[in-house]
């Protein structure tokens, strides 16, 4: 039996939109994003971190093509460029209840 070709171009190509969401701040980011358009301003508020910092997390989020910018006068704004990444995120979490209940019932065992 013949095994079907991998294309390894896919998969990283993965990977690099997989390493963009790899930060906690830049996960906040996205989350916050999936409401609704942000000033770069409030997400600096929401992450905690210096506008330097802030920037360089957008600036790999938008080269991974996650989210994308508009300037309106001084400010920038952000929005996601695809909705489905809630979809995502709502999958992490259920992975993170999974884990939390597999640990439970092992913890469970050794009382």
């Amino acid at each position: 039996m013949r095994k079907a070709a991998v294309n390894h171009e896919l998969y990283e190509y993965r990977a690099r939109i997989l390493k963009a969401l790899a930060h906690p701040s830049r996960l906040l980011m996205v989350d916050v994003l999936s409401e609704g358009e942000r000033c770069v301003c409030e997400l600096q508020e929401l992450v905690g971190s210096d506008m330097s910092t802030v920037s360089k997390h957008l600036a790999v989020l938008k080269a991974a093509g996650i989210v994308s910018d508009r300037k309106q006068g001084l400010k920038v704004f952000y929005r996601l460029e695809v909705t489905c990444i809630k979809c995502f995120l709502d999958c992490a979490d259920a992975v993170v209840r999974n884990n939390a209940l597999a640990q439970e019932r092992v913890a469970a065992l050794v009382r």
